[in-house]
């Protein structure tokens, strides 16, 4: 394989026509010099020089190489200049896999901030539901992917990101927009607007409801739908109860449902980010991974405090790493 610094050794004596000078310029002895041109000679198998005397002249062969190895040399010496240009610095590609609710409201605005201090990173955004998400993390086809905890993956390395207050929306003109609370029992009597089965938010629900000693099957359920801002719009309409995000209600119905208090029934949903620490190649994903598991991170906590107006229904939590150590 040719040898960049050999062929620069080339130029330095095609220019001087002198071992002894091009050493000089070079800062090496006149033999080194000599046997680098030797062995560009064995390699090529041919000779680049007319050695007469002290005198030097290009051959043919070593006239043809000139323009080369000059276009070589300086692609040599751009790569060099780059790379150093880039230590210390945080560049490269970041992908992100994400579930809708978060991939919306938080995601999108962490990575634009993330984006404007480290602007060599190239990044995207996968919304898709977790599950999928986690199974792409997995496969190596992003670098970055949130989760609840029926989705943890032990082959993977998982950190608390946030706890997000699911509620339950009813239509303004509800009986039970007027009222502090429900009872838990209650809730049989309405009628439901799901998420489809496997959701996070659905599955919370459902657990809190077990606790409560209700199945899902005793619920009159009028409609499933495949998103949380359905959900919301559609109690909106008055088709019937739902339980969503507080993100969805404060981005999206604030003001046109009402979030209804069920008694002994705080709902949460714990959102972990996870990544492939065996794959962590470049500088931008390790930098990202830093910036979103701080638990100092002031612009979440900013962005956060738009969507939750009393610091109870949010929780920005210490990283706490699940899976691989």
């Amino acid at each position: 394989m040719l040898d960049a610094h050999q062929l620069n050794v080339f130029l330095t004596a095609a220019r001087t026509l002198n071992f002894t000078a091009a050493a000089r310029q070079l800062h090496m002895t006149q033999p080194s010099v000599s046997q680098h041109i030797q062995a560009l000679e064995q390699h090529f198998g041919m000779e680049l020089f007319i050695r007469s005397g002290r005198h030097l002249r290009l051959t043919d062969a070593g006239e043809a190489l000139l323009p080369m190895a000059q276009e070589m040399v300086s692609i040599s010496q751009s790569i060099d200049n780059k790379m150093e240009s880039l230590k210390g610095d945080v560049y490269g590609r970041l992908t992100v896999g994400c579930s809708t609710t978060v991939g919306k409201y938080v995601l999108p605005f962490l990575l634009a901030r993330f984006m404007q201090q480290y602007p060599k990173v190239e990044a995207s955004c996968f919304v898709t539901p977790r599950k999928i998400a986690v199974q792409m993390l997995t496969d190596g086809d992003v670098h970055v992917a949130l989760a609840s905890k029926q989705e943890l993956n032990n082959n993977l390395e998982f950190s608390k990101f946030i706890t997000d207050k699911v509620s339950l929306i009813v239509p303004m003109d509800h009986p039970w927009a007027e009222r502090d609370y429900v009872e838990p029992r209650e809730l049989l009597k309405a009628n439901f607007i799901w998420r489809e089965e496997g959701s996070g938010t659905r599955y919370v629900a459902e657990e809190k409801l077990r606790e409560h000693g209700m199945a899902f099957e005793q619920f009159k359920t009028i409609l499933t739908l495949g998103n949380s801002e359905a959900i919301a719009l559609a109690v909106q309409e008055g088709i019937g109860v739902g339980f969503v995000s507080q993100m969805i209600i404060s981005r999206l119905v604030e003001g046109k449902v009402k979030p209804v208090k069920v008694r002994g029934m705080e709902i949460e949903q714990e959102i972990f980010i996870g990544r492939d620490a065996n794959r962590m190649g470049t500088t931008a994903q390790m930098a990202f991974w830093k910036f979103v598991t701080d638990p100092g991170n002031l612009v979440l906590k900013r962005l956060m405090g738009s969507v939750y107006h009393d610091e109870e229904d949010f929780v920005f939590a210490t990283p706490q790493m699940n899976g691989k150590s």
